[in-house]
């Protein structure tokens, strides 16, 4: 018997030990940034570049499990030549972004030799039928081919080496030149013009419009992203009339960060939203300062959330691709600009006297009224100042209660002594 609660003993320490280990050292998941991991190979950075000009870097960016094909600037420059639209090469660029994720040992490891691979080209719903995918074959002599599906394998590109990688995230890749498609490298009309202020006023987002084209300098960079992509967020009339007060008191840097915090530099669709999950860039993100948004969603339903409030997307105003835009109801505040607040603590219940109970004298009162001034300078919902009192820190540290964890102990100790 002794020997069993030995035996048990050490193993429910050895679990909770493990347990509270994996809690503390876990690392944080960082997003990675396609434009950052080239910026260290010079010899793409065309390739690159036009990743940026026509959105695609931001696609890449907010997705996970998935593969650049990157080509170097002396195949870039030949795709270049053909003078294409930038809406044609961002269509031959997305077949270039695979679905999925290959490094060099996987691509070597191809199982029976060949797998087919769904692109971003695909995912836009742009190619029709299988135009979308991408062969790739693990040849013999240690090569491996890469072929749009449309071409009925014949292959023409090679995989040249590995550049940079994210395990299991993300892997960018080498091959040998631009990716042969007659459908992605088709002509490719512009997106018709939209009256982008026009939509929202005429919608109910009257108000949050006017506020919108009185600034210059957000109007422009709404304007300047239609072309690319791009989704738009625009609080109802009610919503935005009373957040005004709050708006005219920002600085006018602020208010453009405000205003630009509500676009998103990319069309997102409502299928790509409640599929894309997290952390979203926004027209206001500058590096410095990250103003981005967390998506959610609970079924349909569709939520943006920031440190200070959860909006909810209400209605859609338009989605044709390459521009989306939906109501919300209620106004995105960053935290760059806005605090969180934090909630108000219940007053404490004012203690009753006794029926019975002495009145205290005259003197005693005037003694009891008069705080000193150590009790008025130290308020009893401050915050303790022992970490070890704290659960969380301003950035969401995670920290341990030890009277909870000894509680915690306790509680399997009697568990584990019961079932013995």
């Amino acid at each position: 018997m002794q020997l069993r609660l030995t035996m048990a003993s050490g193993t429910l320490a050895t679990v909770l030990s493990l347990s509270v280990l994996l809690l503390v050292l876990s690392p944080t998941s960082h997003a990675h940034n396609i434009t950052r991991l080239l910026a260290h190979h010079p010899d793409f950075s065309t390739f690159n570049h036009y990743l940026s000009l026509t959105h695609l870097a931001d696609e890449i960016n907010r997705r996970t499990t998935i593969t650049v094909c990157a080509v170097d600037n002396a195949a870039m420059n030949e795709l270049l030549a053909k003078h294409l639209s930038i809406y044609t090469i961002k269509n031959i660029l997305s077949l270039h972004v695979l679905l999925d994720y290959f490094d060099a040992k996987k691509l070597h490891q191809i199982t029976d030799g060949t797998a087919l691979s769904a692109t971003l080209f695909q995912a836009t719903g742009s190619a029709p039928g299988t135009a979308g995918f991408v062969n790739i074959t693990d040849l013999k002599g240690g090569k491996v081919g890469f072929s749009p599906e449309e071409n009925n394998g014949h292959i023409g590109v090679f995989f040249v080496k590995a550049l940079e990688g994210l395990k299991y995230n993300i892997s960018v890749i080498q091959i040998s030149k631009i990716l042969p498609s007659d459908v992605a490298a088709a002509p490719t009309p512009g997106p018709a013009e939209v009256n982008l202020t026009g939509i929202m006023s005429a919608h109910g987002c009257k108000v949050f419009a006017d506020t919108l084209i009185a600034n210059s300098d957000a109007e422009k960079i709404f304007q300047e992203s239609l072309d690319g992509g791009l989704t738009a967020f625009c609080p109802l009339d009610d919503v935005f009339k009373a957040f005004l007060p709050k708006f005219k008191n920002l600085t006018a840097s602020g208010k453009t960060s405000l205003l630009e915090f509500h676009g998103v530099p990319v069309y997102m669709s409502m299928p790509m939203l409640k599929s894309n999950n997290g952390p979203t860039n926004t027209l206001a993100t500058d590096g410095a300062k990250k103003f981005d948004f967390t998506v959610q969603n609970d079924g349909e339903e569709v939520t943006l959330k920031t440190n200070k409030e959860t909006a909810r997307i209400t209605g859609t105003l338009l989605d044709e691709q390459p521009v989306s835009i939906y109501t919300i109801d209620k106004v995105l505040m960053p935290k760059e600009l806005f605090k969180a607040e934090a909630p108000t603590p219940a007053p404490a219940p004012a203690p009753e006297e006794a029926a019975d109970a002495p009145k205290a004298s005259k003197k005693k009162k005037k003694k009891a009224a008069a705080p000193s001034e150590e009790e008025s300078d130290s308020p009893a919902d401050s915050p303790s100042d022992d970490p070890a009192d704290q659960t969380a820190d301003e950035n969401g540290s995670v920290r341990f209660d030890l009277a909870n964890l000894g509680s915690m102990l306790v509680g399997a100790w009697l568990v584990v002594l019961s079932m013995l």
